[in-house]
């Protein structure tokens, strides 16, 4: 840690710096060191390196008073930045301060052992590694420490040079080596090209069979090609003969058509007289069945009806099923209201009308319970013209309390919760027995479809609608 101040960096023991602070606190808070002198001997750069690091290494065993205040930054890196980013300040600081020079020198003998102490001695063993020999003998500069610098770099500058020729040699043996390499691969290449060449022959040959095959196929088929153009201009001429031919029949037919029209409106004429026949022995069948009914009704003594299927149906409304059955039936269609007028004006006719439907189709800006009103007042208006039974069935969880009186001959039913209108409607049309004429006003395709299966004579919303419109 560094020494507070008034106190003697001597005194603050041995000095271990962090390597929190960067090479900007080096070069913004010290000078640069004193420049070498010119007495100090030029360094191999492989030396000069060496002794870098030993100084790096051994710096931040040093008291603070043995290490110069420039190069406290630098103790406060990690050795390997140390030496890389401080290495010329290190190494100026060596060759002008001796005391530093010294400190470094001392711990740098005793890390190298017996190397250190034989370099400090002056005498080096000859095997000895000459970088580590000079890079001591510069620190610790025993007597003749000069010549060992100078035999170590002779040592040194062979060793590059040692180094430069097995460089070369190794350089020039990789380049054979890719000679040879390249070599192979072209001879492989040429193998293999002649190979191609003789699958190129191959193919050639057989290009050459294949095209003498489809010259010979050419003539062949331009051989067949004449012979359909000969077969085409004779059915050519087979079917203009044909067209005529055509034409002969068509006169014939037409000329037979003109006579099967003649005959078909004598047989026309034929059918009316049959059909007056028909309607005539009709006529006093039914006649005849009428006063068969009137006497069986006599017979019976049958008393006229106090309640209708549909008020049964009205009754047991809570017991509808979800879903009807099929039956296999076959009503009428018509739209036009006087063909309403004609299905009322038969006798026990009964007009069964989907309510919503009716109303949103006419009176879709009132409310609800103004457009039941108006829809029931209507139906009461024509009930007493034309005395049919009516009933309106409309969608409801429960019966709406609130509502005026029926007009006298309308019903008015609302569906159970979970049960449509249009099932209710359904179960009506079952209920009636064959024969009755039953009018039900729907709009809804699927109401009208079920409903004339059972027998019904379904008319749209908009029927109804124009017949009120006309009271």
């Amino acid at each position: 840690m560094n020494a507070r101040p008034g106190e003697d960096p001597a005194e603050s023991g041995e000095f271990h710096p962090t390597e929190a602070d960067g090479a900007a606190e080096l070069d913004a808070n010290e000078p640069d060191a004193t420049e070498p002198d010119a007495a100090e001997p030029e360094l191999p750069e492989a030396v000069r390196l060496r002794v870098i690091q030993l100084a790096a290494h051994s710096m931040p065993t040093l008291r603070r008073d043995e290490l110069p205040r420039p190069l406290w930054p630098v103790a406060k890196w990690e050795p390997r930045r140390r030496a890389r980013l401080g290495g010329s300040k290190i190494a100026a600081q060596l060759a002008v301060d001796p005391d530093f020079r010294a400190a470094i020198a001392t711990r740098a003998t005793d890390e190298a052992g017996e190397l250190g102490a034989a370099v400090s001695a002056g005498a080096p063993p000859a095997a000895a590694d000459p970088v580590e020999v000079a890079a001591l003998a510069y620190l610790t500069r025993p007597e003749g420490w000069l010549d060992l610098l100078g035999s170590a770099g002779a040592a040194v500058r062979s060793m590059d040079e040692d180094a430069e020729v097995t460089a070369r040699l190794a350089r020039a043996q990789q380049a054979v080596a890719h000679a040879e390499h390249d070599k192979a691969l072209a001879e492989r290449e040429a193998e293999k090209l002649r190979v191609e060449l003789a699958e190129l022959r191959d193919e050639v040959n057989e290009l050459r069979s294949q095209s003498r095959t489809m010259s010979k196929d050419l003539r062949e088929a331009t051989r067949r090609a004449d012979k359909a153009t000969d077969s085409l201009a004779a059915e050519r001429g087979r079917l203009a003969k044909a067209g005529e031919d055509h034409k002969v029949e068509v006169r014939r037919l037409r000329a037979e058509l003109e006579q099967s029209s003649k005959a078909l409106e004598a047989a026309r004429h034929g059918a009316r007289d049959a059909r007056a026949l028909n309607d005539a022995r009709l006529w006093l069948l039914l006649e005849t069945i009428g006063g068969a009914a009137q006497g069986l009704r006599r017979e019976l003594a049958l008393e006229p009806a106090e309640r209708t299927p549909a008020d049964l149906v009205a009754g047991a409304l809570a017991e509808l099923p979800g879903a009807a059955g099929q039956a296999a039936a076959r009503g009428l269609e018509a739209d036009d209201p006087a063909r309403l007028d004609d299905l009322l004006s038969l006798p026990k006719a009964h007009l069964v009308v989907d309510g919503y439907n009716v109303t949103m189709r006419g009176y879709k800006e009132l409310s609800l319970e103004q457009q039941r009103a108006r829809l029931i007042r209507g139906l009461g208006g024509l009930a007493a013209q034309t005395g049919a039974e009516t009933t309106i069935v409309f969608d409801g969880a429960e019966r709406i309390h609130g509502l005026p009186p029926a007009p006298r001959g309308v019903r008015v039913l609302f569906s159970k919760k979970g049960v449509t209108a249009d099932s209710v409607i359904r179960e009506l049309v079952r209920n009636e027995p064959d024969g009755r004429v039953i009018v039900v006003i729907s709009s809804d395709k699927e109401v009208a479809d079920g409903t004339r299966r059972h027998g019904a004579y379904p008319l749209s919303s908009d029927t109804l609608l124009r017949r009120l419109g006309r009271s």
